[in-house]
């Protein structure tokens, strides 16, 4: 087997992350917590899991699902104590598994003793802790910046005539990263939970701290880059930890800025570029646009090579805020199993770190919910009020929010065919997914040809051939609209992956370069061990064949002799 050349301890590792809410319940109240996340250890230690990453779980009002902190250094109750997380992350230690927890700085909630102190007056000293304006001399909104969650970015306060600037809802008010003060408090937060033991940092919106709002810059500010630099100097430098900043705005051009091996600043970022490429230029995700796998493939192959020799990609399909990936990328009714599979195999043989989220690995579907009232999330419901304010069906907002609200990740894990998927013994803060009867954790795991035990082997595979984790990537039928193909070489080793993202059978030519004879790694069909001058993938088939550089060059020759003696 080709030697591990020299890299990270996270490399060949696979993540998981964690929606706490919506994880397990152990107490029965119907949201789930820290002692329900610590008795599925050995779930995920059977899995395969290295990392995970745990959504917020700090105190919070909960107006964002915890994505607005009141306490960064203590645990929202409904989650448990930080007595409950210290046996979190040592049970997790003794599984090797690293926490993750969530940075969520670039703003707070209204319930932070911060903003508390810096709304009373405008001589407050944390007063510039946040970004406030005075109206216009119309009386009118500082400028025309908007909500990510619909309506204006600014809120105004009466008892001091000022607006006060948020990009997400106006109960997470932005954090005024200008401010040393506000710098300094927050690398002192991250050491107190470094030294605690975690194994590193999800960065939420990262690449919006940096805003100018002056000047409507809300992302990849002008000083970005600096603070970036300044945090890993005051807190990650000399640490062995591993960090994913989340940054929409980023491209291939701008990804080394962040974890290039010069700069120094995170190990690697979440991008969306493949997942915006289906939303709509005008109304976004509310009205997505139809799957086109050509696109996709340009976009992943873009990142591939943009990150072949320095930095390092993030690789999912989902997470909290984006729709389950076999109802999004695949056909959850009539190929549920082989679509689930043959998606996991295009994303797991990419360069990168896979990152699963919670119920992927059983394959578990979007919500499909039927009216407004089953839906929790603030942003849906800001973006239905403002859709029916423009005059637009709240039928046709539903069914794209079907597609692609937040919610439908957000539903329990299902983890047994007992009431409520087996995530609560009590009221779920979000209707289960009725599918639980037949997708579930408890049947997946005792089937050798499920979901979940084909996700083992694939994380399995990356934990025991680095090839996978450190080889070369090259993209073949990049136009093809139906097959994803690629290969992955480092040294004399090459592996092929062939996956068909399509309902049809599939008849491939191979190049010459394609045709080996190996061993067959992986296939949610049968097992192929030669590949030759065409295939015939069937509905989603996926497959991924080991074959030695030598060999290749043997079958190569061989396949010429024949079709010269024949020519003959």
């Amino acid at each position: 087997m080709t030697a591990k050349p020299a890299g990270k301890w996270w490399h060949d590792k696979t993540a998981y992350q964690i929606y706490p809410r919506s994880f397990f319940d152990s107490n029965g109240d119907g949201i789930g917590d820290i002692p329900g996340i610590t008795s599925r250890l050995d779930y995920l230690r059977a899995l395969g899991i290295g990392l995970i990453w745990l959504s917020p779980i700090y105190k919070s009002p909960m107006d964002d699902n915890g994505y607005d902190i009141s306490d960064y250094q203590d645990i929202a109750p409904e989650f448990g104590t930080l007595a409950d997380f210290d046996e979190l992350l040592a049970e997790a230690r003794k599984r090797d598994i690293g926490i993750i927890l969530d940075l969520v700085v670039n703003h707070t909630s209204d319930e932070h003793p911060w903003f508390l102190d810096a709304r009373t007056s405008r001589d407050s000293p944390y007063r510039d802790f946040y970004i406030w304006r005075s109206p216009t001399e119309n009386d009118s909104l500082p400028n025309d910046l908007l909500s990510v969650f619909g309506g204006p970015a600014w809120t105004f306060e009466a008892a001091t005539g000022q607006y006060y600037f948020h990009q997400f809802s106006h109960r997470q008010p932005d954090l005024n990263w200008d401010n040393p003060n506000v710098r300094h408090e927050i690398y002192k937060m991250m050491n107190w939970w470094l030294d605690r033991g975690i194994a590193g940092f999800r960065m939420d919106v990262i690449d919006r701290i940096a805003k100018d709002v002056d000047r409507k810059i809300t992302a990849d500010g002008p000083c970005l880059h600096d603070y970036l630099q300044e945090m890993h100097r005051e807190t990650l430098k000399g640490r062995d930890v591993v960090t994913v900043g989340e940054a929409w705005s980023a491209t291939p051009g701008s990804a080394l800025l962040y974890s290039g091996a010069e700069r120094q600043e995170l190990s690697m970022i979440f991008q969306f570029e493949h997942v915006i490429q289906r939303w709509d230029k005008i109304y976004g995700k509310w009205r997505p646009k139809p799957f086109d796998l050509a696109n996709l493939k340009s976009v992943l192959g873009k990142w591939q090579y943009a990150l072949s020799d320095d930095g390092w990609n993030s690789l999912f399909w989902g997470n909290h805020d984006l729709p389950r990936a076999v109802s999004a990328y695949g056909d959850a009714t009539g190929y549920h199993r082989e679509s689930a599979t043959m998606l996991a195999t295009a994303l797991h043989f990419l360069k990168g770190t896979p990152f699963i989220y919670q119920g992927e690995e059983i394959g578990m579907t979007n919500a499909t919910f039927s009216s407004l009232d089953q839906y929790r999330d603030i942003e849906t419901l800001n973006m239905h009020r403002l859709h029916i304010e423009a005059g637009l069906s709240s039928d046709e907002f539903i069914s794209a929010a079907n597609q692609n609200a937040r919610d439908n990740a957000r539903t329990p894990m299902q983890w047994s065919t007992a009431p409520h998927g087996g995530f609560t013994t009590g009221v779920p803060w979000i209707q289960t997914n009725p599918n639980f009867s037949r997708i579930n954790a408890a049947q997946s795991m005792d089937d050798d040809r499920s979901i979940w035990s084909y996700y083992r082997r694939l994380i399995a595979l990356r934990g025991t051939h680095p090839v996978i984790v450190y080889g070369t990537y090259q993209s073949y039928f990049d136009q093809h609209p139906q097959v994803f193909a690629y290969t992955r070489t480092l040294d004399d080793q090459c592996v092929i992956v062939l996956a068909n993202f399509s309902a049809d059978t599939v008849t491939l030519p191979l190049p010459e370069e394609l045709q080996v004879e190996g061993r067959c790694l992986i296939a949610n069909y049968q097992s192929i061990s030669r590949l030759e001058r065409e295939i015939e993938l069937k509905q989603y088939e996926a497959l991924a064949i080991l074959h030695t550089v030598e060999t290749a060059r043997k079958v190569a020759a061989a396949a010429l002799t024949e079709k010269t003696g024949s020519d003959a």
